[in-house]
């Protein structure tokens, strides 16, 4: 949900510029582009550094996976969860591992934007439930995990974490 993360922000008159993008776009924001756009230095600045963070959810996550199983205060990774859970989470299939020119022929059938319509809500829906389901999740034993996942599997990750 981008214009709630953007809100979350205080950066959601910026929402009609993200509604343009695909997810892949907005991850790759530089300052200039923003630039470009007449975001301002402030929002610019905001907006680079928010991505960045946003980048580290992967590295979050197994630091709170190993916090977790070492028995730590859950406080702190539950609230990580809760503020991450509200920052814009691509599906994750199989295919978003899958050779880039598949992807662009892709894109070109259905281009598709962050903030899109309810065809693509489900579009997203079937994703991650396809993606959910090839997953063999373990247990709350406390041990370390299992298979680990495939990177970019952002969705598996913060299941994973939420299962311990």
């Amino acid at each position: 949900d981008v214009p709630a993360w953007l809100k979350s922000l205080r950066l959601h008159k910026y929402a009609a510029l993200f509604s343009q993008m695909t997810y892949e776009e907005m991850m790759a924001l530089t300052e200039c582009q923003l630039e470009a756009q007449n975001v301002t230095k402030g929002a610019r600045h905001k907006i680079v550094i928010s991505i960045q963070k946003l980048k580290e959810r992967q590295n979050l996550l197994k630091s709170l996976e190993r916090d977790i199983l070492e028995g730590g205060n859950l406080r702190v990774p539950l609230q990580e969860l809760h503020q991450m859970i509200l920052t814009p989470i691509k599906a994750y299939s199989s295919q978003n591992s899958s050779t880039e020119e598949h992807s662009r022929d892709a894109d070109s059938r259905h281009p598709s934007s962050l903030i899109g319509s309810d065809s693509q809500g489900s579009d997203c829906k079937d994703s991650a439930a396809g993606g959910m389901q090839q997953h063999h999740l373990p247990g709350c034993e406390g041990e370390s995990g299992g298979a680990p996942l495939p990177e970019g599997d952002l969705p598996g990750q913060f299941t994973r974490v939420m299962g311990k």
